[in-house]
């Protein structure tokens, strides 16, 4: 028996509890790991609270990162006492996830941990600043250097948008933070930000063709605001398009992409190859400042993860929620 938060659905309807789970609960897998610390994402909000079918089996253990130590393995990549991290995979979605005390998986799912980083870091960091790095070397890879002008970032103040900021920053672009906490202008400019700008600018039907503005974009958001991100991109710049908190939908015209030549990228951090797992973990050592990635996380137990989850979703939460999956 272990701890940690089950998803049932049957005649009494959708709930999520923190209670005791039984070991076979645990699906099939090749390694067996103790879980030391996972997060809160949005899509876990969403598993959680059921607010969105996110999750494809009952029952089923959230949490789509975790990190721990391999306790059993019959996958020769790996062996007991391995320091291990694991992101997306449809883990917490199909496949039993993080937010619990054991997790069973494949092997090639996991990433050996970064010497430069703790276990509770790399959670810090989790789905959200990994894809974050996937974001910024989509940009980088296009060509677009700290000269070229201003790299906008939505939904700032979230997991995806804090990182962002901070490693952008560091690498020497300038910034503009969009964001509907203009409250939160002093945290968004200690991680980075040059310039913030009301998510409003960005959150209605805009024009096919704006005035051009940005270098490059980081989008977490998408409807409205990814449409009128692409319409102010500037001549040959890319967008990198990560989230849907602002909707699922993309209500733009082809006038950005033919008329000025913009490139919109799909960043996927679910079933990237782990050779791109890899290089944004490298990346993420070397490019973020540690004392940035304090400031934009805070710590709850697994106990308290079900009201937070709810919290999130209703965009209270700032920055990262690392999760110590012991209390």
């Amino acid at each position: 028996m272990f701890k940690g938060i089950l998803i049932s659905k049957d005649e009494s309807g959708y709930r999520a509890a923190f209670q005791d789970i039984d070991a076979a609960v645990l699906p099939e897998g090749d390694v067996t790991v103790q879980v030391e610390w996972s997060t809160l994402n949005y899509k876990d909000g969403l598993a959680i609270t059921g607010k969105s079918p996110v999750v494809r089996r009952f029952p089923m253990m959230p949490g789509i990162d975790f990190a721990g130590t391999v306790t059993e393995s019959s996958n020769p990549a790996w062996k007991a006492g391995d320091a291990v991290i694991l992101n997306g995979w449809g883990v917490g979605e199909t496949h039993c996830g993080g937010l619990a005390g054991v997790a069973r998986v494949k092997g090639e799912w996991l990433v050996a941990r970064p010497a430069a980083f703790t276990a509770r870091q790399t959670m810090a960091i989790g789905t959200a600043g990994y894809t974050a790095m996937l974001c910024v070397l989509a940009l980088e890879k296009h060509g677009i250097k700290p000269e070229d002008g201003e790299i906008l970032v939505t939904g700032a103040n979230g997991g995806v948008g804090s990182v962002a900021i901070a490693l952008l920053a560091k690498l020497g672009y300038k910034v503009v933070a969009s964001t509907g906490r203009p409250a939160e202008s002093d945290y968004l400019r200690a991680l980075g930000a040059a310039d913030i700008i009301d998510r409003a600018e960005l959150a209605a039907p805009g024009k096919p063709l704006a005035r051009e503005r940005w270098a490059g974009v980081v989008d977490a958001v998408g409807s409205h605001t990814l449409a009128n991100a692409c319409a102010s991109t500037k001549y040959r710049g890319a967008v990198a398009a990560c989230g849907l908190a602002g909707g699922m939908d993309f209500p733009a015209s082809v006038a950005p992409f033919i008329l000025r030549g913009v490139t919109l990228y799909g960043i996927d951090s679910v079933m990237a190859p782990l050779s791109v797992r890899q290089e944004a973990w490298q990346r993420l050592a070397r490019d973020l400042d540690p004392a940035k990635l304090e400031a934009i996380t805070h710590e709850i137990a697994l106990s308290g993860a079900i009201a937070v989850a709810g919290e999130l979703l209703e965009g209270k939460v700032r920055g990262r929620v690392v999760v110590d999956v012991a209390r």
